[in-house]
């Protein structure tokens, strides 16, 4: 539920692995719901620290081993993430706080959940090394995936093009996660390692996305010098 930087520039929005499409078709189910919201006079801000919560006891049950409740559980917790975007349209419109917000658990809910996996692996695993370190990776680079963008907005400049932003990797998380439960223990593997190479993958495109948008942008003359500065 972000609000749209108004002096935004952005080239072509790069592929993600869902198609605009499948998240609007995706959207669109989601409608009963938000009107369901509405009528209880839910606000969205209230709705993403729900969406939170239910992370936080899916993550556990992950770690604990019920692996199918928790990718249950987990699939409920990310549809009211994109409940509360649009419950925030239909109530008069994001605001400042509530993207702040909104950004801010979402980084911490995929901490939970990547710890929880981590968790899960030293509790069962008799070599425990190779997934939990995929767990690290992948968390990282989805950090970095974000962080990116939000650095790129600073600017100025939009940078939400990339193979795999949030949506994408819940899916891939959430999937391996569920084919774990019933016996497909592999998938679990398959799915951190491809959200760890996809992240690493969606950072670079960005980098290199801010880095024609912002030479395309540049006045003439402008002093090209960088800042050292790292802002948190």
């Amino acid at each position: 539920m972000s609000a749209s930087h108004s002096s935004t520039r952005d080239l072509r929005r790069g592929d993600s692995l869902l198609s605009a499409r499948v998240k609007e078709a995706g959207r669109s189910l989601l409608a009963p719901v938000v009107r369901l919201a509405v009528r209880l006079h839910l606000t969205a801000n209230t709705v993403t620290v729900i969406g939170f919560l239910i992370v936080l006891i899916a993550s556990a049950l992950v770690a604990s081993g019920e692996l199918l409740w928790g990718a249950a559980i987990l699939t409920a917790g990310s549809l009211l993430d994109a409940v509360d975007g649009a419950l925030a349209r239909a109530t008069g419109g994001t605001t400042p706080f509530g993207g702040f917000l909104d950004s801010t658990l979402d980084r911490a809910a995929e901490a939970v959940l990547f710890g929880g996996v981590a968790a899960y692996y030293l509790a069962s695993s008799p070599e425990p090394a190779i997934p939990v370190l995929l767990a690290m990776v992948a968390l990282t680079g989805s950090f970095l995936v974000s962080y990116s963008r939000a650095r790129a907005e600073g600017m100025g400049l939009a940078a939400e093009v990339g193979l795999a932003p949030r949506v994408e990797r819940l899916v891939l998380v959430i999937g391996g996660i569920g084919l774990a439960g019933v016996g497909f223990e592999i998938a679990l593997i398959i799915a951190l390692a491809v959200v760890a190479a996809l992240s690493v993958a969606t950072t670079a495109q960005r980098i290199w996305h801010v880095h024609r948008l912002s030479a395309l942008t540049r006045p003439a003359g402008e002093d090209t010098t960088r800042e050292n500065g790292i802002r948190g």
